[in-house]
């Protein structure tokens, strides 16, 4: 796994950011900081000097407790080698009055040797000192790679205690320069540091130099309006330079597409985008979902109609109009183009290049003279994958202990002794990791009559019998007696029974219990992070798929005749903080409402309250034979319908069906 890679030989992240702020500005300009550049950054810091200041939403504030500037600098650079020295190969230092364009400034480190003591930014030099050595202007921001920083540790203590200054950046600046000497540059290896001081009354949307636009820092911005204003021109700038970019790249794609064995033939619109994913069968091919302005005609739930709303509703919207925006730069001013309407819509995902798009536009078509016409026109667009960016991921191991809990009705006790044969081969035998604990549902009139006759006596037995073949595992049992097996209430019960940290691993008596799943419901779920509900493969009725014949099985014939179960949720993988922290903002919810209880599944817990990533995708590791379940009709009328469902997809094929169907009209008709 790639962190494991990254420690072991030593890498580093490339960009760390330190912001500097103030008492008057942590609620202005230190937020327009973080609404504008902070999530281009990789890390970024806020640094204050106040006491039990009161952090703005979504941001990570350092508060040191004093607000002396040169306290303040000193500070913190030591909290950034204390905590970041090790971790990072270049250290970005701003105030919050500097608008910082992210992505040059983490292109320029891209470009710098790491092997190097860097001091890199707005040279100035000190007032009365040796014109040979200057620092770096704060207010411009400026970049310290790890090996000068590792270096001008040591010296912090005496920097504060033998260097005067009332400016924190010049302070700095004469400490390194004294006990490294080294000078702050504005332009190293070929790379330019570029700045550009703000005047007065500055109207960022005017600004045409080419001393602005090739700016990495501006300074100083005065207010967040100022701040905001900046960001929107630079980005405007950069959008236009990417968009000149792409249509030099594609002239050229198309210059030297001749020269290429496919010649002409082989370029592909648009030019410079994958070409489109070619079947090589009919099981391949990629449908067209219809639509139109008002409805989608392939719904989630399988409906064949349904209400555009929300995102797809906005991306229907977006389309059109970069349609008929499209259209009007190509023919103004000769033609101007007005919707009357979307005739069709179709639209498909590819998963080589992205969404595409087919539009029959009723479109008016107004000529310079004033003449309007009404057409309809066909267009196509595509929706290019763009890059692919890496999410960054707690990494867990595989040594963390699966504790397993199996709930157990009447109705199970079939299965039970196939689920403890493949647990102890699977992972008594092989000494994996995973501990077991059953819970005994008991029914209220079974639950009176248990000193007599104990339902789940013969599972004791069997319990026994493995506690005697491995004598160092013990496989615990809880007895519940309810009439409405709830999985939540259940939850509950067990959960209290176990250590905070434990991982559980909620099974049905169907599954299958191999080393290869619980590796990934370890490797799936992550503290306080993200939860996994896997989806297991049903298998098909035999009776129905095979009629009599020998069921097959050869390994081509793996997850063949069956199907993935997405109405189950009874498979989860989830640790116990998590649980509790959802579970306790449930109760807040619905107060002393058990009755709601009997409505939800653990999966809704999660889903409604929690903040954590739900991983719900199909398990091939997860192989249930087929039984008919058992749906308990007391619990609410969504459950029931889902269990339903799952038991009539579960019989078999459509193919499959079709063929019984078959069989017994033929057999009728003899």
């Amino acid at each position: 796994r790639t962190r494991y890679i990254q420690t072991e030989l030593g890498f580093h992240e490339r960009l760390f950011v330190a912001v500097l702020t103030s008492k008057a500005t942590l609620n202005t300009l230190a937020v327009a900081v973080n609404k504008t550049v902070a999530h281009h950054f990789p890390r970024l810091l806020y640094f204050t000097g106040l006491r039990s200041a009161k952090v703005p939403h979504g941001m990570v504030l350092v508060a040191h407790g004093d607000e002396r500037p040169i306290w303040l600098m000193y500070e913190t650079m030591h909290y950034i080698h204390q905590h970041f020295g090790s971790d990072y190969d270049w250290f970005y230092i701003m105030q919050d009055d500097t608008y910082a364009q992210a992505e040059q400034v983490k292109a320029l480190v891209t470009h710098l040797s790491i092997n190097q003591d860097v001091y890199l930014g707005r040279a100035e030099e000190f007032i009365g000192g040796d014109e040979q050595a200057r620092y770096c202007h704060g207010g411009f921001g400026y970049l310290i790679s790890r090996s000068l920083l590792l270096k001008l540790h040591p010296h912090l203590d005496s920097c504060r205690n033998e260097i005067l200054s009332v400016r924190p950046d010049e302070w700095l600046g004469r400490c390194i320069i004294d006990f490294l000497g080294i000078a702050c540059v504005s332009q190293l290896q070929g790379q330019h540091y570029h700045t550009y001081e703000l005047a007065k009354n500055t109207e960022p949307e005017k600004e045409e130099e080419e001393e602005f636009e090739a700016a990495l820092a501006v300074h100083p911005v005065s207010d967040m309006t100022l701040m905001y204003r900046l960001h929107k021109r630079f980005s405007r700038i950069q959008l236009d330079k990417a968009y000149q970019e792409i249509q030099d790249l594609q002239m050229q794609i198309r210059n030297l597409t001749s020269l290429t064995p496919a010649g002409e033939a082989g370029l592909t619109w648009p030019v410079g985008i994958n070409a489109p994913f070619l079947p090589k069968s009919r099981f391949e091919v990629i449908s067209w979902d219809y639509f139109t302005e008002q409805h989608l005609f392939s719904c989630p739930d399988g409906s064949p109609k349904c209400e555009l709303s929300g995102a797809s509703k906005a991306d229907v919207s977006e389309i059109i109009e970069s349609a008929l925006e499209q259209l009007n730069r190509r023919y103004q001013p000769l033609l101007r183009f007005s919707k009357r309407q979307l005739l069709n819509g179709y639209r498909r995902f590819d998963p080589t290049r992205g969404m595409e798009y087919t539009l029959d536009l009723l479109l008016e078509a107004v000529t310079q003279k004033g003449h309007s016409h009404v057409l309809a026109k066909r267009v196509s667009l595509v929706r290019p994958l763009s890059k692919v960016e890496i999410i960054p991921m707690p990494y867990v191991t595989e040594a963390t202990r699966v504790q397993l809990v199996l709930p157990l009705t009447v109705q199970d006790l079939d299965f039970v002794a196939n689920f403890l044969d493949m647990f102890a081969m699977n992972t008594l035998d092989t000494h994996d990791n995973a501990l077991l604990t059953l819970l005994f549902i008991y029914h209220p009139y079974d639950a009176q009559r248990v000193s007599q006759v104990d339902v789940f006596a013969g599972v004791k037995a069997m319990v026994g019998e493995l506690e005697k073949r491995y004598a160092e595992v013990k496989i615990p049992w809880i007895s519940v007696k309810t009439e409405v097996p709830s999985q939540v209430k259940l939850m509950d019960i067990v959960s209290k029974k176990h250590p905070v940290d434990a991982l559980f691993f909620l099974a049905s008596v169907w599954t299958e219990i191999n080393m290869e799943f619980l590796n990934r419901c370890r490797m799936n779920t992550i503290s306080n992070w993200q939860v996994f509900f896997p989806v297991h493969f049903q298998e098909f009725n035999p009776a129905l798929v095979y009629r009599g014949e020998q069921t097959a099985s050869s390994s081509t014939d793996f997850l063949r005749d069956g199907h993935f179960d997405r109405h189950s949720f009874a498979e989860a993988c989830f640790y116990n903080s998590d649980y509790m922290t959802a579970r306790t903002k449930l109760a807040a919810d619905i107060l002393d409402r058990d009755e709601v209880l009997e409505s939800m599944e653990v999966f809704d817990v999660f889903l409604h309250y929690s903040g954590l990533h739900l991983f719900r995708a199909v398990e091939p590791g997860l192989v249930q034979k087929y039984a008919l379940r058992s749906c308990n009709p007391r619990l609410s009328e969504e459950l029931y319908h889902r269990c339903v469902l799952s038991n009539l997809e579960g019989l078999a094929s459509r193919s499959h069906l079709a063929m019984a169907l078959f069989e017994q009209e033929q057999a009728n008709s003899t």
